[in-house]
């Protein structure tokens, strides 16, 4: 038995951790591709797998990206054709399922945003999308639980890996006392999704860092140039990515203006702050109706700060459950579409 995974953005490292490592107990080979984008080949490399780098980013042109896709669907033909794999699984990798459908093995596709444009590409060449719960009403709505093989896991993205042991969350008031830095993860530029102002943190960023310890998490080397300007002296910006458990024990506040790492703080119970400028996404609504996360998308300094004397930290049990059933829905499809293949 053979799964290729197909890795195009560093969250996905994560999430197919704990996949991999089960996959990989039970003697199944996995064969990994990636592109270069954001922190996805340095993550790939702390977890020494092995894996081949095909393609990169196109950039945010949507010229550049419509020219670039058949170059990646094809480069990726090329090379798994001589690994024969059994089934492709992907989180948000729009060649994967049109790969596959040129290989001829089934596909698993992944993906909780709902404005990502290569969806429909996905959607129609998958052998079965799976979905987050709170997709399944507005996707009923469109029609497309009908028109595509769709279904649905409880819970959130983030729950599915956090929820897997590989995380030891603490959540006692002894962490919580000993917090002292601010953490800003920063929003996706070069993103075809995002559509929100850039660099719109910038005076808030500077005024915080006057009274407190602020940590930039950068998504390119872009983002890092950008903040090591002088007048910036005050950040400490983070070149290389930071474990998800060193972020957990030292953060007073996460501000995140992007996606995944801010649901996963969220869901680890760290107080989190959404300052996402684009549609929110059915996921992060779903957050901050939840109480999990607060959401201001034009926050000024007495936000922040007000958000810093609101400390608490808080386990949830609901979201990790939840986590728990939808990696065994996942790893039950990938088994059933690979039994039913032969």
């Amino acid at each position: 038995m053979k799964i290729w995974i197909d890795l195009t953005n560093s969250p996905h490292i994560n999430f197919f951790k704990p996949f991999i490592k089960q996959w990989n107990d039970q003697g199944i080979e996995i064969v990994i591709t990636a592109r270069d984008l954001a922190n996805t080949i340095p993550l790939i490399n702390q977890n020494s797998w092995e894996y081949t780098e095909v393609g990169g980013h196109a950039g945010k042109s949507k010229i550049r990206k419509i020219l670039y896709f058949p170059k990646r669907v094809l480069q990726l033909r090329k090379f798994l054709k001589k690994q024969k794999p059994d089934i492709g699984i992907s989180h948000s990798s729009f060649y994967s399922p049109l790969v596959c459908k040129f290989l001829g093995i089934p596909s698993i596709y992944l993906n909780d945003n709902e404005h990502a444009k290569g969806n429909l590409v996905a959607f129609k060449f998958a052998t079965l999308n799976l979905l987050p719960e709170f997709l399944k009403d507005p996707f009923e709505k469109k029609g497309w639980s009908k028109k595509y093989p769709m279904d649905f896991y409880p819970g959130i993205k983030e729950g599915i890996y956090l929820s897997q042991g590989s995380f030891a969350m603490k959540g006692d008031q002894e962490i919580l006392e000993k917090r002292d830095t601010v953490y800003i993860r920063l929003e996706p530029w070069t993103a075809e999704y995002y559509s929100g102002d850039s660099k719109f943190m910038d005076p808030l960023i500077m005024e915080l860092s006057e009274t407190n310890r602020v940590v930039i998490l950068p998504r390119s080397k872009e983002q890092i140039e950008h903040f090591k300007q002088a007048h910036f002296n005050r950040l400490t910006v983070s070149e290389q990515p930071i474990g998800l458990e060193t972020i957990y024990d030292q953060c007073l506040l996460f501000i995140g203006a992007g996606g995944s790492m801010t649901r996963e703080l969220a869901f680890l119970g760290v107080p989190t702050l959404s300052v996402y400028q684009g549609d929110l996404l059915e996921v992060d609504n779903y957050l901050v109706k939840k109480k999990y996360m607060d959401y201001n998308p034009k926050p000024d300094i007495k936000d922040i700060k007000k958000a810093l004397r609101n400390q608490s930290s808080k386990k949830n049990n609901d979201l990790n459950e939840k986590g728990i059933e939808a990696f065994e829905l996942i790893n039950d499809s990938v088994k059933r579409l690979i039994n039913n293949r032969n």
